[in-house]
């Protein structure tokens, strides 16, 4: 306790924090991790692993946040009900067989579903150099597009850590990023998950799966009438680790987290 204690003092946390297990729902689903947020009413930020929060790794489907933004600044898409056409192919080996996603599709369904043959058409009509600009502009993890894969976001050298997570979804809801306001708003739009009286919730998970290890991501941030709470939960383990509930976990252990924290219901 005394070294809970100890490190939510030095990276100024809510001193109540420091009486809450944040690991728990980590060790309940019997993976490794760490969920990052920030309370943006107090300026703060809370911690399960303030380690891990800095550590960097691929953003998998996470990279559909930023994706969709620069597909829309430039002009590859006109607005997210723009339906991209079925190729008549995908790589069935590195992202399952998913045969209801293999059909004409528009781009806000595409983010929802997490078709990333959607997304790898609008990657090829924004090119690299594109991706570069927005992303250092951005400070979007360490911008390395150096892999030659056309998804660079879930295999490579693309890698951004937790922290920078959350500090890009400020920027978003304050619309301190280099892309306009319609632009910003319709992310914004079709980024919402769950809605309700209390609380509404816009985020995106990811998942890949990159040197024997299987990395998910959910990213977001809750939106109170009083407050907002931005996070960042990434788990992950050993391909050759059984874990059936390993997708499941990535809300699971977020909520359970942010009903602690008593954010959501």
């Amino acid at each position: 306790m005394r070294f809970v204690i100890f490190i939510c003092l030095i990276f100024n946390i809510l001193p109540a924090i420091a009486q809450l297990d944040l690991v728990k729902p980590f060790k309940d689903c019997g993976l490794a991790g760490s969920t990052t947020i920030y309370d943006y009413k107090q300026q703060k930020w809370i911690f399960s692993n303030p380690a891990d929060a800095d550590k960097a790794s691929l953003p998998a489907s996470t990279f559909k946040i930023i994706n969709l933004l620069i597909a829309l600044e430039t002009g590859v898409i006109k607005d997210e009900n723009e339906v991209i056409k079925w190729p008549g192919s995908t790589d069935t080996t590195r992202y399952g067989y998913r045969p209801e996603i293999y059909r004409d599709m528009t781009v806000r369904e595409a983010f929802e579903v997490s078709a990333v043959w959607v997304f790898l058409d609008l990657a090829k009509k924004i090119g690299r150099e594109r991706y570069k600009h927005y992303l250092t502009l951005c400070r979007y993890g360490n911008a390395d597009l150096s892999e030659e894969n056309p998804d660079f976001w879930n295999l490579g050298n693309l890698a951004i850590s937790p922290r920078n997570q959350v500090e890009l979804m400020i920027k978003i809801y304050e619309g301190k990023l280099p892309f306009s306001k319609r632009n910003l708003d319709i992310l914004k739009h079709v980024m919402v998950t769950e809605q309700n009286e209390n609380y509404t919730i816009r985020s995106k998970t990811g998942w890949t799966r990159e040197n024997h290890t299987d990395s998910g991501w959910w990213v977001g941030y809750v939106e109170r009438k009083d407050n907002v709470w931005f996070f960042a939960t990434r788990i992950s383990k050993d391909l050759s680790v059984p874990n059936p509930g390993f997708g499941n976990c990535r809300k699971e252990i977020t909520r359970k987290i942010l009903r602690r924290l008593e954010v959501i219901d």
